[in-house]
């Protein structure tokens, strides 16, 4: 009686450790389109009448008094979890064994099993089911076996089974193997003489393969993979999983570039407690596609972020890579192929009650020709809050060192010591709220390697209070309008910043730029990112923002309009090239037309020019779920100096319930080229899925002395053939179109530095 219990356990953690992979979300959307068999539940027992023993019906039965017992005629087995019906059932104590004849149905929480014979042998520690075949609870997942033994040390052996999540009398895709064995006390399922069918169709053999029966982890290859460019050529990929310990793995790669040889990804993780990180190392030999450069290749990345007791967090995120290039010739996971620039940030951050602390070390690997960006080796900071007994306010100090360090030797460094402190009165109630700030503002320089006949000072000191009042209201009322009730508000807000004039062109430009001016940036209490620069500021900023609501209050209508107006016309703070033009004209607008359509844009434009300086619009058409199109415009008046202007089309549209689109065009108004064009075309049914797709986007040009002969094409394009067999080895049971669109490249991004 308890060898059978046992076999009965080991029968469910078979196919329970099959269905409980599966993400719940996903089951769902599987089991809204494959025809999953639901069986009735056998056992019909409460929960209270559950025990060890076990339970029999029958509608005859035959007893020989410590001999055997027979039960026939619609037998039903109970127990704990697990159930039985078939045609007759025996129990002989003679010889120690359990068998069933006829019509077999075994079930548990996970499983529904089907055999013509089942024998249960305490002598001999093995069960035998003949002729089964088996259906995942609530999961596509099925198969069959001429012979299923289960033996008492733990292991189960499968003779001639097959299995796949396909229905019909010829499964689109099957996997037949001569014998499975699996040991679950060593989470170790083993294949032998494995057959993947196609359509009934023999096309791939493996002689042997390992799998993990449970979710936990085990060593061995994962899927491969392949695609190709212009740039690389054929690209296969064959990942091979390292479960190293409870709390660390690695992924070794090995990555054939058929244009470029073969390249080694290597990724380590590693958890331990609060704490978390990741290595990956990039690397090739030689790069057979290079006439001149015959270095190795590289890219190294580590990131750890992690919390010591309740108040220390540390954060670090470096990279590395041989040359400016390689992300333009070698895809890699960790970067895009047109980012200017590589982390390179360690912090240490202390958060107390009523303060904290954070030192950070920061640099930046600036790609390309572009000027040495600063380092912070290291910044400072300490923040503090204190409140105030009276108009519920707070005294707040904020302090910084930073110490600024560059490579190219003909540019300034220096240290900066700053600290200002204040007092601030936040007053609100729901309708109205005003924020009084009164600050003084202290900053000392000192400054080495200064240019000859530069304005540049070695000790600067620069003291200047600020003057902040921040106020809005709220108004709102019910109105109709086209035979419907809406909520409309009027909100509108008021500031007014005060910073005397104070010359500093003899402080160099060490991590400031000039902050955008949408309408957000209006009530900001500053024009420039930084210290290095703060701008005089006699000047009101003025908004007022209107909505629609529906009466079940979505918002369906949004018009915002403000800017800054300066009172005094020598407001504008110049020198060492940091400059703010005159505050532009911001808005902000959203329409929802219907639940299917709905628009959005941002516009800041100049009344004095009457140019446009920078604009964003989004048109969205949403027909149904997972089907949409997007129409978008992007115009710049400066980025690095240049105009930018991009157009760009997107679509998903499902051509019927098995067949997916996707396209994606992006076009360079200014430069009347395609900056990115993208066509995917996908199938998907509930047991597989194919994906095709074309892609051709323009290539990131990297002025560098080594590889300027390289000749480099223009564009790059490629296929990619992606296939998915759904439920196997713990595989995906739907294929998202959505990482399609994520996969766009922006065609411009200006370098990254401190004063970015």
């Amino acid at each position: 009686m308890l060898f059978f219990r046992y076999t009965l356990s080991l029968l469910a953690l078979l196919f329970l450790s099959q269905s409980t992979a599966q993400e719940a979300k996903a089951l769902n959307n599987t089991l809204a389109t494959c025809p999953v068999p639901i069986y009735p539940i056998i056992d019909t027992r409460k929960p209270d009448d559950k025990n060890n023993a076990l339970t029999i019906f029958s509608q005859n039965s035959q007893i020989i008094k410590n001999k055997r017992a027979t039960f026939t005629g619609g037998v039903t087995l109970m127990d704990n979890d697990h159930a039985i019906n078939a045609s007759e059932i025996e129990i002989n104590r003679e010889t120690e064994e359990i068998s069933a004849l006829g019509n077999i149905h075994f079930q548990n929480q996970g499983v529904n099993v089907f055999a013509s014979q089942l024998i249960a042998s305490e002598k001999n520690q093995e069960t035998q089911l003949l002729n089964s075949a088996y259906q995942l609870t609530g999961n596509p997942g099925h198969g069959s076996a001429a012979s299923i033994y289960v033996n008492l040390d733990g292991t189960m052996s499968l003779i001639d089974s097959s299995f796949t999540t396909c229905y019909g009398e010829v499964p689109d895709w099957q996997i037949q193997a001569s014998e499975i064995n699996i040991s679950a006390e060593e989470n170790l399922g083993e294949a032998y003489h494995a057959r993947v069918k196609l359509f009934n169709v023999p096309v791939l053999y493996i002689p042997y393969i390992s799998f993990p029966v449970t979710n936990e982890r085990k060593s061995g290859f994962l899927y491969p993979s392949i695609k190709s460019s212009n740039k690389s050529g054929l690209v296969i990929e064959a990942p091979y999983y390292l479960n190293l310990a409870e709390n660390m793995d690695a992924t070794v790669t090995p990555r054939l570039i058929s244009k470029r040889g073969l390249q080694l990804l290597t990724e380590f993780r590693y958890l331990s407690g609060e704490q978390s990180g990741e290595i990956n190392l990039e690397y090739l030999n030689k790069d057979n596609n290079l006439k001149i450069n015959q270095d190795p290749r590289y890219l190294a990345r580590f990131e750890h972020v992690g919390t010591f007791s309740e108040r220390y967090r540390a954060y670090v995120d470096y990279t590395t890579i041989s040359d400016d290039n390689y992300l333009v010739d070698i895809d890699t996971e960790q970067y895009n192929a047109n980012d200017a620039y590589l982390y390179q940030i360690g912090e240490l951050a202390y958060f107390g009650e009523t303060w904290q602390a954070k030192m950070q070390f920061q640099d930046f690997e600036v790609l390309g020709d572009h000027k040495a960006s600063y380092k912070t080796l290291p910044q400072i900071e300490i923040k503090s809050t204190t409140a105030l007994p009276f108009l519920n306010g707070q005294f707040d100090v904020y302090s910084e060192l930073t110490s600024f360090r560059s490579s190219d030797r003909s540019i300034p460094e220096a240290e900066r010591y700053h600290i200002e402190a204040g007092a601030l009165f936040p007053l609100s109630t729901p309708a109205w709220f005003l924020t009084s700030e009164l600050k003084l503002l202290q900053t000392h320089y000192q400054q080495k390697r200064i240019p000859i006949n530069s304005n540049l000072k070695e000790s600067v000191s620069r003291t200047l209070p600020k003057v902040r009042f921040h106020g809005g209201i709220n108004l709102e009322r019910n109105i109709s309008l086209f035979n419907k009730g809406f909520l409309q508000t009027l909100e509108p807000q008021l500031q007014y910043l005060y910073v005397p004039n104070k010359d500093q062109s003899n402080i160099g430009v060490y991590d400031t730029a000039v902050l955008q001016d949408d309408f957000g940036g209006l009530f900001r209490d500053k024009r420039f990112s930084g210290l290095d620069r703060i701008a005089q500021a006699n000047q009101y900023s003025w908004g007022v923002t209107s909505r629609l609501f529906s009466e079940s209050n979505d918002e369906i209508f949004r018009l915002s309009l403000g800017r800054i107006v300066y009172l005094n016309e020598d407001n504008l703070t110049t020198g060492n090239n940091v400059e703010a033009d005159e505050s532009a004209l911001a808005t902000e607008f959203f329409w929802q037309f219907s639940r299917k359509w709905q628009f959005s844009s941002d516009i800041q434009y100049n009344t004095k020019t009457n140019t446009t300086n920078k604009s964003q619009s989004s048109l969205d058409y949403q027909y149904s779920n997972n089907q949409t199109i997007q129409l978008n415009h992007r115009y710049s008046s400066n980025v690095s100096g240049k105009n930018l202007e991009q157009v760009s089309v997107l679509t998903s549209y499902k051509l019927n319930k098995d067949w997916q689109l996707v396209a994606r065009v992006t076009e360079d108004l200014q430069n009347k080229r395609s900056l990115e064009s993208y066509l995917g075309l996908q199938y998907e049914s509930c047991c597989w899925a194919i994906r095709l797709a074309y892609h051709r986007h323009i290539n990131s040009n990297i002025d560098e002395q080594d590889f300027i002969n390289e000749n480099r094409d223009e564009f790059d394009s490629g296929f990619m053939l992606q296939f998915v067999i759904k439920g196997l080895g713990g595989g995906k049971t739907t294929v998202n179109t959505e990482d399609m669109f994520n996969a766009s490249i922006f065609g411009y991004k200006r370098p990254y530095f401190l004063n970015n």
